[in-house]
């Protein structure tokens, strides 16, 4: 008995995107289907390779495939092909070599932005995509000083050739300038550095560019706005009262700029004690999540005061890293799954979808 494509088919509609909405034939996941005999082979394309159920999407493909009659076998392979998400503006033009691009954010310093930017990007990367980070925050540039870099750039004869380090693209102000020495410039010339980063930097083939912004809501923010499309911003905050009032602001000023906000991310959100394991909220409880349940944008997780984030800060050796299996790196690997599952949604046109988190 031979097995039709179309009821094959059928049988996948079943299978939906649980942040997308619809079913995994109707959004054009099912390629390469080949029918020999009784035996189905195809492969699954997901929207990023950071979905956290595709495990499952592939399992209930199987077993709707499996009710089809005269279906003797099946293989099935999973994908991921990120797509592009343009930003609320599709008229500026991503520089080459970049699909996303995503601003890490704050209203405030000293909330741990960069830290966040710099494990987040290794989640991501982790997770199987090609992630670059620029380090926007020309006046205090950390980027090198957490990934453990000392190099000067070089150039292809065209380009600036971005440094790597743990499998991502990297550019900073720090790779240009001595150690100590200050960088005192008005806001042009904050502008024509990021054009530069943008521009002249040769990325390849990136999923993802994260930004380390400044804190506050200043003119980097607003060159970003009016040089390329960004696919989003993440904004970092902690649970107090002082830090929630700052990251509003930082909100507010990206709905300004017309930059969609991605999601939330509560940092130093809890003590969990190595010894007892027993959690405590120093800085308060829930704040983050309350705010972004208060403002209709996505919740991406918790982060814990746990000390190796910032021994691994110092030393260049990222938790990510250093402890890949601890607390913190599961919390950046979920937190990376939600804002990826974010750029995904707006690739197709859609707003962002709240997600609460629960601790």
């Amino acid at each position: 008995m031979s097995v039709e494509a179309s009821r094959v088919l059928d049988a996948l509609k079943v299978v939906r995107d649980p942040d997308l909405g619809r079913d995994i034939v109707t959004l054009g996941f099912i390629k390469d289907l080949k029918i020999t005999g009784g035996h189905v082979a195809f492969t699954i394309e997901l929207t990023t390779p950071a979905c956290p159920v595709k495990d499952q999407m592939r399992d209930q493909a199987r077993a709707a495939v499996s009710q089809v009659a005269g279906v003797t076998g099946i293989d099935i392979v999973m994908s991921a092909r990120v797509r592009e998400a343009a930003g609320a503006d599709g008229a500026k033009q991503a520089p080459a070599g970049v699909k996303n691009i995503i601003a890490v954010g704050a209203g405030k310093g000293g909330v741990g932005k960069t830290t966040v930017s710099v494990n987040l990007a290794l989640a991501l990367a982790k997770h199987g995509s090609k992630v670059g980070i620029i380090d926007g925050d020309i006046y205090g540039p950390n980027v090198p000083i957490m990934l453990g870099m000392k190099t000067q750039l070089v150039t292809d004869g065209q380009k600036i050739v971005p440094a790597e380090k743990y499998g991502l693209q990297v550019i900073s102000m720090g790779f240009l300038t001595q150690d100590d020495a200050p960088i005192i410039w008005r806001g042009p010339m904050l502008h024509s550095a990021l054009q530069q980063f943008f521009k002249e930097v040769k990325w390849v083939d990136l999923d993802y560019l994260i930004i380390d912004m400044p804190p506050g809501t200043g003119d980097v923010a607003l060159s970003l706005s009016q040089s390329v499309p960004v696919a989003g911003a993440i904004v970092v905050t902690t649970p107090q009262q002082v830090s929630l009032a700052d990251s509003r602001r930082a909100i507010a000023m990206y709905k300004k700029l017309n930059i969609p906000t991605l999601g939330i991310i509560e940092n130093m959100s809890f003590f969990s004690c190595p010894s007892c394991a027993h959690e405590a909220d120093i800085f308060g409880h829930g704040g983050g999540e309350k705010m972004a349940g208060d403002l209709e944008v996505p919740f991406l997780g918790r982060l814990p005061i746990y000390q190796p984030i910032r021994e691994g800060s110092d030393t260049g050796v990222p938790v990510m890293i250093g402890e890949p299996e601890s607390v913190a790196s599961r919390a950046f690997m979920a937190a990376a799954e939600r804002a990826a599952a974010q750029v995904s949604i707006a690739s197709f046109g859609r707003s962002t979808i709240p997600l609460t988190v629960v601790r």
